[in-house]
């Protein structure tokens, strides 16, 4: 059944909805903001809901004010921004490639960015803020290296995926490399930053993401027209007057950006960009890139997955980095095998 309605305005103008994408998106808002608030509550003094409410409204006591506003609201933030910022950059990946496998986890770019991560810990035993900076920059170089690799006339998915396979490779081992080289106190930071996590994040990983994100995402949703034409092939698109380099290319810098910037925000989490552009299509049925959708099931799977680590294991136990990966790990079998039955692979 088409759920697709025709919105008129005021002013005579004209807006198809999407019914089921919308109610969506909306679900997957409020479940994020669910979850969210009972992760501010959730560690070893616990508040109830409603209390954290009331905090947030500006009607706690002193000790709620400072356990959520300076110690939980930033880090739960960073993880809503975090997993949104995945959530789009992999749905962006996935649709200019028109290959579900085609997501940041499978193109190296968390490879390159935990390479230049473990360049600043390993080489110059760098601060917090250098390593983040050495994340944000590796991600860029893997990523523009992959897509100069890849140009040949253009640039087109399955080159991309097997270039980003190729130089996810040689990242890893260069990453292995270091690890092997650096003492055992190094070595210990950085497979802690390399596992992925939101422990310890405050409010200065808070406003870059902040920034970034509303710069990009209004930029990436104008877009979404051209991107959603392009899936008909180039020579379509540019007949329905798509400049489709220029648009491709303008995507896949804003995927790069977003994903590189959450990667150095809270270290390399696995598998949110691959699976949720996947699992929001699946819940809209809509053909496109989903993009709204994809970034609200981003941000909503990994303040969940940290806020069933935390009440599993207790507060900073497990990394949320783990939860995503073994997750995201048999939600990718599984895709390999569907993909397999249905003939695509």
């Amino acid at each position: 059944m088409n759920s697709n309605r025709v919105v008129r305005t005021p002013g005579g103008l004209s807006v198809r909805l999407d019914v089921r994408a919308a109610v969506v998106v909306a679900v997957l808002l409020l479940a994020a903001l669910a979850a969210s608030v009972l992760l501010i509550g959730t560690g070893d003094f616990p508040i109830s809901a409603g209390d954290v409410l009331k905090t947030l409204a500006g009607n706690g006591n002193a000790g709620q004010e400072f356990i959520v506003d300076e110690l939980r609201l930033p880090r739960v933030l960073v993880g809503l921004l975090v997993g949104a910022s995945l959530g789009l950059g992999g749905a962006l990946f996935q649709a200019v490639t028109r290959n579900p496998l085609g997501s940041p986890d499978v193109l190296g770019l968390g490879q390159g960015a935990t390479a230049g991560a473990l360049v600043m810990i390993v080489l110059f035993s760098g601060s917090a803020a250098q390593v983040t900076m050495g994340a944000l920059a590796g991600g860029l170089a893997t990523g523009l290296a992959i897509y100069l690799l890849a140009w040949k006339r253009g640039v087109h998915g399955y080159r991309l995926v097997l270039v980003g396979i190729g130089v996810s490779a040689i990242v890893t081992a260069v990453n292995g490399y270091l690890l092997t080289v650096s003492d055992i106190v190094d070595a210990a930071r950085a497979v802690v930053w390399m596992t992925g996590s939101l422990s310890g994040r405050d409010w200065d990983q808070v406003w870059p993401l902040l920034a970034l994100c509303a710069v990009l995402v209004p930029l990436v949703l104008a877009n979404a027209r051209g991107l959603r034409l392009m899936e008909m092939g180039d020579d379509v698109s540019n007949a329905l007057g798509v400049r489709v380099e220029r648009v491709r290319a303008l995507l896949m810098v804003a995927a790069v950006l977003l994903t590189a910037t959450a990667t150095a925000a809270a270290g390399p989490v696995s598998f949110v960009a691959l699976t949720a552009p996947q699992l929001a299509r699946r819940l809209t049925r809509s053909p496109g890139p989903n993009l709204l959708s994809s970034l609200c099931m981003g941000a909503a799977l990994l303040v969940t997955a940290d806020l069933a680590s935390q009440r599993i294991f207790g507060a900073d136990q497990l990394p949320v980095g783990v939860v995503t990966g073994v997750l995201g790990g048999v939600y990718l079998l599984w895709l390999l095998v569907a993909e397999r039955k249905a003939g695509r692979i």
